[in-house]
């Protein structure tokens, strides 16, 4: 393991590859499947793959392509991918229906719909998650029951009610505590909990959650062959838990035999878990305890998902944590596209893959860690943007009010 100098406020290390087995339930073959399953709900359609190559030319890069989450089933997110196909393997198991060969319109019908009305799922969510699950519960007439928490700003809580939530609650606790009580009152009520992240005995669904995040890398494949790309040299993959990012990867690990892009792991400097249980280098996942605050809500999660923080830990290469400003850097980059380049409207925990790389690229003081990571004219660097302006307002403020000093450079 290596350690950078801290530039910045930014803290980066980097490990080598271990690539003794590859995780199979993120497989090419389940990958296709997922995605056919998410292409026969009505309103599927592939989210874009925007090429910033205005910028990509401003900071010396052959090619940087963004995929923009934002426009996932009209829902702002990228969430409902996992929500969605973990729902509905847990309802073809409950109906004993091979979920290879039952759509989402199968379980549309009346009578279907009548033997699942009385299921209630439950999650703690930070937003786009229980939104994305909320979703998918009204869709097939179920109830969901959210939990959320503290400082959660009541317009993503208002947003899940608005996609059909039976009860959506604003907790005065943590997230990982509200991941606690949700299972709590699951087991005690008999209720599904709906999960994004894994813990000792609880791994099918929270698996079954990143294999629906699959669907976007696999899109972007297809997307890139599009550009004439045949594989991005770079990966910078956001985390909370790390669900995403270990689907993503644990997806382009599979499909280039062990192979993956250089990928980086980037997240909030007060909630760091992966990059922390990295550090440590003892192969095992470390919690960040505590009253945990970032801007980046999505990612203010201070529990590694243990199902994923394997695929991390083995097909990374570095692991950033970055303070707000960086995440508020890339919102504002994507906001003011340079010439012809396509605005791209990313909130706080879409954004700072893109906000890293340009400090990287244009920052001496990161010279060493851009030399490091062999980002040059000839590299090509794929970024999920997973959410665009879940708080409209918070938004705002970030790209158009400066009169917070700490969400710019000094």
């Amino acid at each position: 393991m290596k350690q950078f100098k801290e530039q910045l406020g930014i803290n980066i290390i980097s490990t080598e590859i271990n690539n003794k087995s590859l995780p199979l339930f993120l497989c090419e073959e389940i990958a296709d499947n997922v995605r056919s399953f998410h292409s026969s709900i009505k309103g599927y359609e592939v989210t874009p793959l925007i090429s910033l190559g205005n910028l990509a030319k401003k900071l010396g890069i052959k090619g940087i392509y963004v995929k923009d989450e934002s426009y996932r089933f009209g829902l702002n997110s990228f969430k409902s991918l996992g929500g969605l196909y973990s729902i509905f393997k847990i309802v073809c198991e409950k109906l004993n229906l091979d979920s290879k060969k039952t759509t989402f319109n199968d379980l549309q019908n009346l009578e279907i719909k009548e033997k699942l009305k009385d299921m209630v799922f439950i999650t703690a969510t930070d937003g786009n998650h229980g939104k994305g699950a909320a979703w998918a519960a009204n869709k097939l007439g179920c109830k969901s029951i959210v939990l959320m928490p503290k400082g959660t700003v009541e317009v993503r809580a208002q947003a899940i009610r608005d996609v059909g939530a039976y009860e959506v609650t604003i907790t005065d606790l943590n997230y990982d505590d509200a991941v606690r009580k949700a299972s709590s009152l699951a087991d005690k009520n008999g209720w599904y909990l709906v999960q994004d992240t894994a813990w000792e005995g609880y791994e099918d669904i929270p698996n079954f959650i990143t294999q629906g995040y699959t669907t976007m890398a696999n899109e972007a494949c297809d997307q890139l062959q599009e550009y004439n790309v045949e594989k991005p040299t770079h990966l910078f993959l956001q985390a909370g838990v790390g669900s995403m990012a270990g689907g993503v990867l644990g997806y382009y690990a599979n499909k280039y035999k062990g192979n993956p892009p250089i990928t980086t792991i980037v997240e909030p400097k007060t909630v760091a878990c992966i990059y922390k249980s990295a550090l440590a280098d003892d192969g095992k996942s470390h919690a960040v305890t505590g009253d945990l605050q970032t801007i980046m809500a999505g990612l203010n999660c201070g529990e590694p998902n243990t199902a994923t923080y394997p695929i991390l830990r083995d097909y990374a290469t570095y692991y950033a944590a970055c303070p707000d400003f960086v995440t508020a850097r890339g919102m504002r980059i994507m906001a003011a596209p340079l010439g012809n380049d396509e605005k791209i409207i990313s909130g706080e925990s879409g954004a700072v893959g893109l906000g890293l790389l340009s400090l990287i690229m244009e920052r001496k003081e990161l010279g060493e860690i851009k030399e490091d990571m062999k980002l040059n004219s000839d590299s090509v660097v794929l970024i999920f943007s997973t959410e665009g302006n879940t708080d409209p307002i918070g938004y705002d403020e970030i790209i158009y009010d400066g009169r917070n000093p700490s969400l710019f450079l000094k």
